[in-house]
């Protein structure tokens, strides 16, 4: 099992706030003899349409010495859990979740928006200290 990050029982707070249940923590993917784990798992009930909204959510802390080693491990992971859950859990969608102070440094600037852009990301942005979200991209 990994270690947790930083800020994962802030994000797992956050989650619960926003109206999510909790369904995995962690979120256990395998891909031939590779065990992987996104830190958290959840479901949201979606009473309009009667369906169920699954997430996996890899929480990161951007607190490493360079931001930029801490981006491309970040972004690394996403597209490989992403890559494995396409083909074993097609319905739920992966999120990196980076703390608002990240984002705003990091996710605004070109190279944050051209990722964004390029890789698909979906990025959730969290307050770590009120443990909210405060924005879901896309």
């Amino acid at each position: 099992m990994p270690a947790l990050d930083i800020y994962h029982n802030a994000m797992k707070n956050a989650l619960v706030k926003d109206g999510w249940t909790i369904s995995h923590d962690p979120f256990h993917l395998r891909w031939g003899k590779k065990d992987m784990y996104v830190d958290l798992g959840a479901r949201q009930l979606l009473a309009a349409e009667r369906e169920e909204r699954k997430i996996a959510v890899e929480i990161k802390s951007f607190v490493g010495t360079s931001e930029m080693e801490d981006l491309k491990n970040a972004v690394g992971q996403f597209v490989l859990y992403r890559a494995v859950m396409r083909k074993t859990d097609p319905e739920r969608t992966l999120y990196l979740a980076v703390r608002d102070i990240t984002f705003n440094s990091l996710f605004e600037e070109p190279v944050g928006q051209l990722l964004i852009a390029d890789e698909n990301l979906n990025l959730i942005v969290f307050e770590a200290q009120n443990e909210v979200i405060v924005q879901w991209i896309p």
